[in-house]
């Protein structure tokens, strides 16, 4: 009597699709470790130090895909949120710090050393409190409440790649923009500005204008001066569209409250996912990363 085979259980490809996504955040661990051996080994070699910054922007690209992985793998999880959190803090915290250590602000000596620590530091409040809210919100956010640590890492490793495309290889104790523009960026980290996180909801006209010129710029950047140049000019507009949609929000609450259809105000601390509900109903979580910086 012939027997039919056996079908695989739909929990075992469930199984091998649940790793998928987190063998993306490992990937972004390791480009973060590969950046740190680098850095630590480069002695003012100014091609390892650029090789280090280029690392980090990798972990950059790894972190932007797992949590669409896992989306469209429907393999949201609570632990793939907690470890592209820690991911994070390795990666766009520790790292592009101990890189900004080994570029020059050894030599500021302890000036230096809290500078980079702050930033680090800064970049581990700012996912903690993402933990913390996303275990009390529900729902797509509009944006995030500081800046994300891999926009803080990126434009710090893209304005180091592009000091040393320049010609020069270290920072010296002279340069005192070095330590304020890391202790700067920890700043924004841990404030209350908000950023668009372009993933939930449509663009306005003149949102999607400003992203378009944005594109455009960094383009014509890349091509007519430096790939390096063109990363800065990318991630310094980020952080200016941040900066100026805060401003525009001040100078409305000073002459009168918001308009009722501004969804700024309705999803300020809106972030993905509530942890418990989902974990007690044995339900996937709604999203599983909070750094994707442009969809």
């Amino acid at each position: 009597m012939l027997r039919r085979p056996r079908r695989r259980k739909p929990f075992e490809l469930k199984k091998v699709m649940f790793v998928l996504p987190n063998l993306f955040t490992v990937s972004s661990i390791f480009c973060g470790f590969y950046g740190a051996v680098t850095a630590a080994g480069a002695n003012g070699d100014r091609n390892e130090l650029y090789r280090a910054c280029i690392a980090v922007l990798f972990a950059m690209l790894f972190d932007s895909v797992d949590g669409r992985v896992a989306r469209l793998t429907r393999t949201q999880s609570a632990f793939g949120v907690q470890m592209d959190s820690l991911a994070d803090v390795i990666s766009f915290g520790a790292v592009p710090g101990l890189i900004a250590w080994h570029w020059g602000l050894s030599s500021f000596g302890t000036v230096g050393l809290l500078a980079c620590f702050f930033f680090c530091a800064c970049g581990a409040i700012r996912l903690a409190r993402f933990n913390v809210m996303a275990a009390q919100e529900s729902g797509p956010s509009h944006y995030f409440v500081g800046l994300p640590i891999p926009a803080a890492a990126g434009l710090l490793v893209a304005v180091i790649m592009a000091y040393l495309g320049s010609g020069r290889v270290l920072v010296g104790d002279g340069e005192v923009w070095a330590p304020v523009m890391l202790v700067f960026l920890g700043l924004l980290m841990i404030s209350t500005i908000k950023f668009r996180t372009f993933k939930a909801g449509r663009l306005s006209w003149k949102a999607a204008l400003a992203l378009l010129a944005v594109v455009g710029s960094t383009v014509a950047v890349g091509v007519h001066v430096r790939p390096s140049f063109a990363v800065v000019t990318l991630m310094s507009s980020y952080l200016a569209f941040g900066l100026a949609e805060n401003g525009v929000r001040m100078v409305r609450g000073l002459f009168g409250p918001a308009p009722a259809d501004d969804e700024d105000e309705d999803d300020v601390l809106s972030e993905p996912a509530l942890f418990e509900d989902a974990l007690a109903e044995g339900l996937p979580l709604a999203d599983e990363e909070e750094e994707d910086l442009v969809d």
